[in-house]
């Protein structure tokens, strides 16, 4: 059995700890210093209730709350106002208060679709998120981004709100599939991509274990990407810097997800060949070696991820990219990788960017 391992995002008197380990989803005392009034609001969906919903509200029976358990359709192109509408209705049908917490048992779609309705609901209510996939407990469970998608872009409709924990059971990951197994792999590559060389060298040796779903490897990925977050996310909450190199491979991600249709492709396929489109480009750009760009492409690649873009056209990644939140008035903002552990935010010459395109496809 995994010791449980805690990581804390600090944030003054919005700080929060992020628990890792196995079977914590049953743990009763992991929700009771976060759940203060009579009533609980489980956010899950379709495929995860039939898993895990019944040991989530097992753990909640003893504190003696009201729960209502809301189930929402499985996948990204469901992450919009209509599925977001839902959980109102079903909050206001419940006649929960502000004192009601809800809960995100799910992968990234809910956590982040939960988190937007706790912020938005009666102005703001708590909610704890309990993330059932690998790239939702090493990245977008933790540092309060939440949203939905609009047709015209993704994650563009949202606020920052920050949870009150994190409980992430890396028992649960045992039933992923594997392409949802090798999306999370991929924003943990990007961690250490971005910003711990060690942990790079780490990713490259271990890449077999996390592909065999092995705990131990699992626990150290999630909880390195996690303390990196953390750290970054208590620096620059808002994004106003620091925040968005976090997003390193996301413009061109983005940019496939949106011209796909949301849900084609996983986030984490689309991030891990946007890295390998941002790695192109920062090489073009000078900013990165050959050699580290060819290490970076046989990671991704080793990882069982895509690394060739589909061809959407270049006019078209470039609309598309254009309206990611880091443009600024119109030009194009990216990730660039100067070495692993080291990155620049910087525009390029729309030439370069589609000599990027023409080789990625």
């Amino acid at each position: 059995m995994l010791a449980m391992i805690t990581v804390n995002v600090e944030l003054g008197d919005r700080a929060y700890p992020i628990h890792i380990g196995a079977e914590l989803i049953g743990r009763t005392e992991l929700y009771a210093p976060h759940i203060a009034g009579s009533s609980v609001a489980i956010v899950t969906n379709t495929t995860v209730d039939p898993l895990y919903g019944d040991a989530l509200r097992a753990a909640l029976k003893p504190l003696g709350k009201k729960v209502t358990t809301i189930v929402l359709p499985d996948g990204e192109a469901h992450k919009n106002l209509d599925t977001l509408n839902q959980i109102f209705t079903a909050l206001l049908t419940e006649r929960a208060d502000r004192k009601t917490t809800l809960i995100a048992l799910g992968g990234g779609v809910i956590g982040d679709m939960t988190g937007f309705a706790a912020a938005s609901y009666m102005r703001g209510i708590p909610f704890i998120q309990v993330p059932t996939t690998l790239l939702s407990q090493v990245d977008s469970s933790v540092g309060g981004k939440t949203g939905i998608n609009h047709p015209l872009g993704k994650n563009m409709i949202g606020a920052f709100y920050q949870p009150q924990a994190v409980i992430a059971d890396i028992s649960v990951l045992r039933t992923l599939a594997p392409r949802e197994l090798a999306a999370g792999i991929a924003e943990v590559i990007k961690t250490g991509a971005i910003a711990d060389s060690e942990f790079f060298d780490w990713i490259e040796a271990n890449t077999p274990a996390l592909n065999d779903c092995d705990a131990t490897a699992l626990a150290h990925a999630v909880k390195r990407s996690c303390e990196v977050k953390a750290s970054v996310v208590a620096a620059d909450e808002r994004e106003g810097g620091l925040r968005a190199i976090l997003n390193f491979g996301h413009t061109f991600g983005h940019a496939i997800e949106a011209g796909l249709g949301y849900g084609e492709w996983l986030h984490g396929e689309a991030v891990g060949t946007g890295m390998v489109m941002a790695a192109d480009l920062s090489v073009r750009l000078g900013r990165l070696d050959e050699k580290s760009r060819a290490r970076l492409v046989r990671v991704i690649a080793d990882a069982k991820l895509p690394v060739k873009a589909p061809a959407l056209g270049a006019d078209r990644y470039i609309d598309l990219m254009k309206v990611d939140k880091k443009a600024e008035a119109g030009e194009i903002k990216f990730i660039l990788l100067k070495r692993f552990g080291e990155t620049e935010i910087a525009g390029a010459p729309d030439e370069t960017v589609r000599a990027t395109l023409a080789a990625s496809i």
